[in-house]
């Protein structure tokens, strides 16, 4: 077994441990945060990890109101822009908490007058020592190049940040998201057949829609990495504006469609791809009515859609991992990476 498959079936205990650790502290944190009035939430990140900001732009948006930005690292590692974030919170993600460009954000921003969060793997990190308040992801070592535990790990330490920010995140449900990827985990047996049908696959996209946005880039960036598949990725209202015209028979499409409010347009693009005979591979809840596709992966589960993204990547995950392992190639060594990529 693969190193990244086995870090892919430890979720739920990961998972489990950082919310025993970290619930206490999220308490805790919400009433220093009652008393800051943030105007603005500024995300700094970097591959996987930009990803799991992705995500949480919109969880935050969607359940504080806050204004939420993307950080653009060069603006301050490359111009040394100025900026006024005084009344902000700055939130670095990092795995191993030492991407130089990102701890260099937390520094300036810090100098510019934010409050500074760092999300890590790795208590003794640059990023723990340098921020005012460190969210520890608690994966243990992370031996995969390819992040699976750590990336799930970040979107669970957004969703306890959330729960400070705002009521409409609550710990009760953030508590039962290992639950959730337990079931989500019983797809392995079907994923690891299904994985033949597209062991000659060169590229595809993967489309989602909202909170399940990030699962799209995430989900394409494990497909590169591991399979070396070319895999582009995109909004369903973004793909309907050009993109599509590259579908054609049997081109290969993986659908994010969990039942809630992105349903309805993802339900609409399934059925247009139909039409075009592409190759639709839908991951989606054992309840949802489905419009015809040619596969469909189903968690066993009611999740609500502002819980989805952790357990609606698994599947992906699983399939990444066992795709390559169809394909001949070891996911734990992909070309040209290692775990820790320093940028400036």
């Amino acid at each position: 077994m693969s190193r990244m498959m086995e870090e892919i079936l430890e979720q739920p205990r990961v998972l489990e441990r950082a919310l025993r650790a970290e619930l206490d502290h999220a308490r805790n944190f919400k009433q220093f945060c009652a008393r800051q009035n943030f105007q603005l939430i500024v995300l700094v990140a970097r591959g996987t990890s930009d990803n799991a900001a992705l995500f949480g732009r919109y969880l935050m948006e969607i359940t504080t109101g806050i204004p939420v930005s993307l950080a653009a690292p060069s603006v301050h590692t490359l111009y040394h822009a100025r900026l006024n974030l005084r009344r902000a919170l700055v939130i670095g993600i990092s795995q191993s908490g030492e991407g130089t460009d990102i701890n260099l954000v937390l520094q300036a921003a810090r100098r510019q007058g934010a409050c500074t969060v760092g999300i890590t793997n790795e208590r003794d990190s640059a990023m723990a020592r340098l921020v005012d308040e460190v969210f520890l992801v608690r994966a243990g070592h992370q031996r995969s190049v390819a992040a699976t535990k750590t990336y799930t790990g970040q979107l669970l330490m957004l969703y306890l940040l959330a729960s400070t920010l705002g009521p409409k995140v609550t710990l009760e449900a953030v508590s039962e998201i290992p639950g959730h990827v337990r079931q989500a985990l019983h797809l392995e047996p079907e994923i690891r057949e299904l994985v033949e049908r597209y062991r000659y696959m060169r590229e595809c996209a993967v489309v989602a829609r909202g909170l399940n946005y990030a699962n799209a880039f995430e989900l394409s960036l494990k497909l590169m990495e591991t399979c070396y598949v070319v895999a582009e990725r995109f909004s369903a209202a973004d793909f309907l504006h050009g993109p599509i015209a590259l579908v054609e028979r049997d081109f290969p499409m993986i659908l994010f469609m969990p039942p809630g409010k992105a349903f309805a347009e993802m339900k609409r693009l399934a059925t247009r791809l139909g039409k075009l005979r592409a190759e639709t591979l839908a991951i989606s809840s054992a309840e949802a009515k489905l419009p015809p596709v040619t596969r469909a992966l189903r968690i066993p589960a009611f999740i609500p859609e502002l819980y989805s993204p952790i357990p609606y990547i698994v599947p992906g995950q699983l399939l990444a991992a066992l795709l390559a392992e169809a394909k001949g190639i070891d996911p734990d060594r992909p070309r040209s990476l290692k775990i820790v990529t320093r940028t400036r």
